[in-house]
């Protein structure tokens, strides 16, 4: 198992460069990488071939004067394979190899390593390369549905009222657990689908896909533009079994878990499942999911993604590849579709100690810094982000109203334990941050999700929701704003969370009628009435604009 060859890196301290030679002998330390060549290496996807650049400050050493690039498996942290092409050693070289997409032989989630002969043995002068243009090949290229910013997770319940209509959202939100989706149809009027992919055929769950078909094509055809969250929920895990991490499978009882990256099965499962959501869900035949979550609050690994793994570095990794895997998956059927991470509202926090489960929790910063320094070092890809932006603490509306000690750890300042929508500007500030741009130079796409519990009074979530959705609509970084639920569960009320617009028997509360009127003829009544119980005179005093 790989990730065992990550820790014991972890403990001889050799975190991010490393060598691997063709027996499988463990990483040994980045001077070694330095010393062979320390080399840059891009692959992109040209026609049907990819093109693999390496450069470098000064010429590798090589036995025999040539380098050479293997196609290894995301699974594999060795060379295991044979190469794939040569080039003649020098600071530069470019290689050209096959894709074989959709083939038993696909090199669309292959980790390109250049490798020269020293001593004898292989040794790689990277430590791997992704392919950073998936969307090249993709066969869908449907326009997005783009018509604002208000958005909404949806209650299945709701799905025949109409209600998302009558609320004006223009964006819905909903979770697909990916092992319901994996696997044979238990009804037979729901016949298994059977979908092949890179040469083998898997089987998707009829009944599940239909219901989807169902949903996905209700709000495509009421013009809203859908988010599907990919979650790897606990109930699921006998069903799919491969597509759990390893180091995932230790009996703690969470929501959900890391995706499998680690075992090849897990890769193939996860593209497999992918391809076929993306392929399905790109056009208005079943309905068109414009953007893809993969996992959620994954940096609070021991609620919500977890995976027994104590270090930033390494969890970032094991993540990051799962996240490619989909992003690649997705972006080539798909080329318009966007695929997110998603973290919750601790920000700069450095939340400390081990969990019952055994796992720790990471920061928003922290996290979103190592995924994406992981990504850029092995072929950036223009990933977005979801975070959670609630009010702290979650059960308390009123943030204003808050004692200091709560007050204090939601700031304007970069360095602020938490962010909320009161404060959201300094998230989007730092991703304006040049090491934290797309590919393209540009912001990456920022999608908010939280809601206001009404246990305190309507009127204060009321006040809430309307500064929370007015800081979305005036920073330009932010892309969507989905409030939390559409309707109250005992679940979240048990936990103080009533923050459905409408109560749990589905009548509405005032707060259905706010958010109605959020960007309606009458906005400008629900603004004031917001400021009054704030405390404020203007927008400008509480809503921090980008």
């Amino acid at each position: 198992m790989k990730l065992k060859k990550h820790l014991s890196m972890l403990a001889a301290g050799m975190l991010t460069a490393f060598v691997l030679v063709a027996t499988g002998a463990v990483k040994t330390d980045a001077s070694v990488v330095l010393a062979a060549g320390n080399m840059n290496v891009s692959a992109t996807i040209s026609g049907s071939s990819v093109n693999v650049v390496a450069n470098a400050t000064s010429a590798p050493a090589s036995d025999d004067g040539m380098l050479y690039l293997f196609a290894e498996p995301i699974s594999s942290d060795t060379i295991t394979t044979s190469a794939v092409a040569s080039a003649p050693a020098g600071t530069s070289a470019a290689f050209t190899t096959s894709l074989d997409a959709n083939t038993a032989g696909s090199k669309l989630y292959s980790k390109f390593i250049v490798a020269a002969k020293q001593g004898g043995t292989y040794v790689a002068l990277n430590p791997g390369a992704y392919i950073t243009n998936p969307e090249a090949i993709a066969t869908k290229t449907f326009g997005r549905t783009e018509r604002g910013k208000k958005g909404l997770l949806t209650a299945p319940e709701k799905l025949d009222s109409g209600e998302f209509v009558d609320l004006g959202v223009k964006q819905v939100l909903y979770n697909i657990p990916v092992g319901r989706i994996l696997g044979p149809t238990q009804m037979a009027a729901y016949p298994t689908i059977n979908y092949t992919y890179n040469g083998k055929t898997y089987q998707m769950n009829g009944l599940a896909v239909a219901e989807f078909d169902n949903i996905f094509g209700k709000y495509t055809r009421g013009g809203a533009s859908i988010t599907a969250c990919l979650i790897n929920e606990k109930e699921w895990m006998g069903r799919s079994p491969s597509l759990y991490h390893p180091m995932a499978r230790t009996g703690a009882s969470c929501p959900c878990y890391l995706f499998n990256n680690a075992e090849q099965s897990g890769v193939e499962a996860m593209a497999a499942v992918g391809s076929f959501l993306a392929q399905r869900y790109s056009d208005g035949q079943h309905g068109r999911v414009d953007n893809w979550v993969v996992g959620n609050e994954v940096n609070i690994q021991d609620e919500w993604n977890y995976c027994n793994i104590p270090d930033i570095n390494v969890y970032a990794r094991e993540y990051g590849e799962g996240l490619r895997v989909f992003y690649n998956a997705i972006k080539s059927t798909n080329a318009n579709a966007r695929v997110y991470i998603c973290t919750e509202h601790q920000w700069d926090r450095n939340p400390k100690g081990v969990s019952s489960h055994g796992a720790v929790k990471f920061d928003g910063k922290d996290f979103v810094d190592a995924v994406n320094n992981y990504v850029v070092s092995t072929g950036n890809i223009d990933w977005g982000l979801m975070t959670h932006p609630y009010p702290v603490p979650l059960t308390w509306a009123a943030y204003w109203t808050g004692g200091a000690y709560y007050r204090n750890l939601v700031t304007h300042s970069p360095s602020t334990a938490f962010v909320s929508m009161e404060n959201i500007e300094v998230l989007t500030d730092y991703f304006c941050r040049q090491e934290l741009l797309a590919p393209n130079g540009q912001v990456r796409s920022i999608i908010t999700g939280c809601g206001y519990t009404s246990t305190q009074g309507e009127n204060y979530a009321n006040a809430a929701m309307v500064l929370g959705y007015q800081a979305a609509a005036n920073n330009q970084h932010i892309d969507a704003f989905f409030i939390a639920q559409e309707m109250d569960n005992a679940a979240s009320i048990a936990q103080g969370l009533a923050v459905g617009l409408s109560n749990a028997d589905g009548s509405h509360k005032s707060m259905y009628d706010c958010y109605k009127q959020l960007d309606g003829p009458n906005q400008a009544a629900y603004i004031q009435q917001a400021l009054a119980l704030r405390g404020a005179s203007s927008l400008d005093q509480v809503v921090h604009a980008r």
